[in-house]
């Protein structure tokens, strides 16, 4: 993120769900959240810790033997109408905490394909009209 003119705020403590901060001068802002895995399974977040709004962005890094990870970011917004893939799940009267999740399958990997870093980081961080940077 920081070749595409992006300042980057780790956090020194995760115990807000932010791991950490990217700004684009002079005044826009995201929250990211990391997720990684090495096999196709379920990655869930908990509520409490994870918000829908414009601004929150889960950075999900899989990875494959022997090769680079693939990367994605995913907007928050995806997980306000979930579907197979994101889901939404409150758990009442049960003893799990509610939490949005991702079910990675080898079936529904594909879908993640809008979500690539290479196409999500300039479309994302370039949505605002304050950068002076060329993305």
């Amino acid at each position: 993120m920081t070749l595409y003119g992006l300042e980057i705020y780790s956090s020194d403590i995760d115990d807000r769900g932010i791991d950490f901060i990217v700004r684009k001068y002079p005044n826009s802002y995201w929250d990211i959240q990391v997720k990684s895995s090495r096999t196709t399974n379920y990655i869930f977040i908990e509520k409490s810790k994870f918000y829908i709004k414009e601004n929150f962005i889960v950075a999900l890094a899989l990875f494959n033997n022997n090769e680079n990870p693939d990367i994605f970011l995913i907007p928050s917004t995806v997980w306000a109408t979930p579907d197979g893939m994101f889901v939404d799940r409150d758990y009442e009267g049960k003893i799990s905490k509610p939490e949005y999740g991702i079910n990675l399958s080898k079936k529904n990997y594909h879908k993640l394909d809008q979500f690539r870093f290479e196409n999500m980081v300039t479309q994302i961080f370039k949505s605002q009209k304050m950068i002076d940077v060329d993305l």
